[in-house]
C-alpha cells in the first residue's frame, strides 16, 4: 500500500478560501440547517413517511440486488448445485458398492500379456510369446492366433472404422474388415486384417517399438515410440515415415492420441504433448514438454491416459499424478493405503476413472474405481488370488454395461452383471476407508521432490520394481521385468 501511495499522481493543491468566506458559508450553512418551527413540522411529517417508504421499498431493493438476470439466487444455485452433485455422486458410489462382474479366463498365451485392446466383440492381446492372439468375448474362445514378430509384443491400437473401410477398399478387401496394429521389440509394426487373421502391411522402424497409436485426422498417421526415445510419424496412405525425433531420453513408455493431439510419455519421467498439423512432412509440432522434474515421475514405466486439458500418470507408484499439461502443474491422487502398493495402468471410460493397484508385501491386487472429473473414490474390486494387472482396456455395450479386459500374468476378461439378477458375481466390492479420506492434492515442487525422497528411499527397501532387482514375490522371477516396456 505504501508503494502504491508513494508511486500516485501527486493530488492537486487544495485551494484554501479566506477566513471570512468560511464563516460566511458557516452562517449561511447554520441558517439553512436550521428552519423555522412551520417548517420543521412539515418536514419531520415528510421525513417520517418517506422513511416508512424506504422500510418497504428497501427489502424488495436487497433482494433483487442479490439476484442475478436470471432471477435466481447465485448463493443459491450454487448450494444446490453442490447438493445435486452430492447426490449424483451417492447414488453412483452406492451403485458401484453392488456391482457384480463375472470373470472369464482367457487361455492361450505362454508368457506375460502386455497388451490389450477391444474392437466390437472381439478382444485382442499382445504378449511376450511374441504372438497377438484374438479372442472373441460371447464364448471367450480363442478367435485367431496372428504370429508373425519375432519379439515380444508391446503395443497394440485399433484403427477407427472409416481408416479401416479405406484400408480394406486399397487390398480389395471386404468393407467391414477391421485392423488391428502391433508393435513389437523386433523394430517391426504390423497390420493385420482381423476377420482373415493375416498381416497386410509390415513398417521396419529401425527401432524396437515399444508404443504406439493411430492419430484419426486428415489422412490418418501411425505414431510410434521407440525404447531409445525416439518418437515417429507414418502416413496411414503410404506407410512412408513422415517425421522421425529424438523426443525423450529414455524409452517411450506410453503414446495417446486425443484429436489431433498425440502425448508421448518416457520412462524418464517425461510428458511431451504434440500437436498434427496434418502435414506429408512433419506433422508433429511440440507444443509442449515437462520433465521428470515436473511431472514427479522419475523412474519406473510411464503410462498415462490423457482427457481434456488433464492427463492422468501412473509410474508405479502409490499414487497416480494429474498433469494439466497447458500449465504443468501436478496434482497427487491416492491410489493406494501403504507405499509397498504399486500402479501399473490407468485408464478412463466415460465418467469414470480406473486404476491398477498392486501390494508388494502381500500380493493383493485390485482395481481402484474414482469418479470423474473430481476423482472421487468409489471402490476396489478383487477377488481370491487375482493376478497383477499390467494393461487394462474398457469399452461399453450397448445396453450401457462395463465390459474390461485386464491383462499380465492372466488375461481376463470382465462382464457387468445386472445387480438385480440372481447370478452370484466373481469379484469382491470393497472399500478403504483410508483412501475415502484421501483427496486430489495439489503439489509444490519442494514438497513433491521431498516426498519423492521419502518414498524412495522406502522403496530401496522394499525393493521396488524398475531397480533391477528381485523381490523373490515375482512369478516371473524379477520385479524389473514387469516394469520395463522394452522386452528382449
Amino acid at each position: 500500500m505504501k508503494r502504491q501511495v508513494e508511486d500516485a499522481p501527486g493530488a492537486p493543491p487544495s485551494q484554501t478560501p479566506p477566513a471570512s468566506k468560511i464563516l460566511k458559508g458557516e452562517e449561511e450553512s447554520k441558517a439553512q440547517a436550521t428552519p423555522a418551527p412551520a417548517a420543521r413540522q412539515r418536514q419531520t411529517h415528510e421525513e417520517t413517511e418517506m422513511g416508512r417508504q424506504k422500510e418497504r421499498t428497501e427489502p424488495a431493493k436487497v433482494s433483487d440486488h442479490s439476484r442475478d438476470k436470471s432471477g435466481a439466487c447465485p448463493d443459491l444455485d450454487k448450494e444446490q448445485q453442490l447438493q445435486q452433485e452430492e447426490r449424483k455422486f451417492t447414488s453412483l458410489k452406492a451403485s458401484w458398492e453392488k456391482s457384480k462382474f463375472r470373470l472369464r479366463l482367457l487361455e492361450g498365451h505362454n508368457d506375460i500379456v502386455t497388451c490389450v485392446a477391444a474392437v466390437d466383440n472381439l478382444v485382442i492381446s499382445g504378449s511376450r510369446d511374441t504372438t497377438v492372439k484374438v479372442w472373441h468375448v460371447p464364448t471367450a474362445a480363442e478367435h485367431k492366433n496372428l504370429g508373425g514378430h519375432t519379439g515380444g509384443v508391446t503395443c497394440l491400437s485399433a484403427p477407427p472404422p472409416e481408416y479401416c473401410k479405406r484400408l480394406a477398399w486399397s487390398l480389395s478387401l471386404f468393407d467391414k474388415e477391421r485392423f488391428i496394429l502391433s508393435g513389437s521389440a523386433d523394430c517391426y509394426v504390423k497390420i493385420w486384417a482381423l476377420s482373415i487373421g493375416q498381416c497386410v502391411k509390415s513398417i521396419y522402424t529401425f527401432n524396437a517399438v515399444t508404443a504406439l497409436c493411430f492419430v484419426p485426422e486428415d489422412d490418418g498417421y501411425i505414431i510410434t515410440g521407440s525404447d531409445g526415445g525416439k518418437v515417429q510419424a507414418w502416413s496411414w496412405d503410404t506407410f512412408e515415415n513422415c517425421q522421425s525425433i529424438n523426443a525423450h531420453e529414455e524409452a517411450v513408455t506410453s503414446i495417446q492420441s486425443q484429436g489431433p493431439l498425440v502425448f508421448s510419455g518416457s520412462a524418464d519421467g517425461g510428458v511431451s504433448v504434440w500437436e498434427n498439423r496434418c502435414l506429408n512432412r512433419d506433422p508433429l509440432r511440440l507444443l509442449h514438454h515437462w520433465s521428470g522434474q515436473v511431472t514427479g515421475c522419475r523412474g519406473g514405466r510411464l503410462t498415462l491416459s490423457p482427457r481434456g486439458d488433464r492427463v492422468i500418470l501412473a509410474f508405479g507408484q502409490a499414487w497416480l499424478k494429474i498433469l494439466h499439461w497447458r500449465t504443468g502443474t501436478t496434482s497427487r491422487l491416492t491410489n493406494h493405503s501403504s507405499i509397498t502398493g504399486v500402479t501399473d495402468c490407468v485408464h478412463q471410460t466415460g465418467g469414470l476413472l480406473i486404476g491398477s493397484c498392486y501390494d508388494l508385501a502381500n500380493g493383493d491386487s485390485m482395481l481402484n474405481l474414482f469418479s470423474l472429473p473430481q476423482c472421487q473414490y468409489l471402490a476396489s474390486l478383487t477377488w481370491p488370488e487375482a493376478p497383477r494387472i499390467l494393461c487394462l482396456a474398457a469399452w461399453m455395450t450397448g445396453s450401457g454395461d462395463h465390459r474390461w479386459v485386464t491383462g499380465g500374468c492372466s488375461l481376463i476378461v470382465w462382464e457387468q452383471l445386472p445387480t438385480s439378477g440372481k447370478q452370484r458375481g466373481d469379484i469382491i466390492v470393497k472399500r478403504d476407508s483410508r483412501l475415502v479420506s484421501c483427496v486430489l492434492e495439489s503439489e509444490e515442487d519442494t514438497e513433491d521432490d521431498d516426498e519423492t525422497d521419502e518414498y524412495k528411499d522406502d522403496e530401496d527397501d522394499t525393493n521396488q520394481p524398475g531397480d533391477g532387482q528381485s523381490d523373490g514375490r515375482m512369478e516371473d522371477g524379477g520385479s524389473g521385468s514387469w516394469l520395463r516396456c522394452v522386452l528382449q
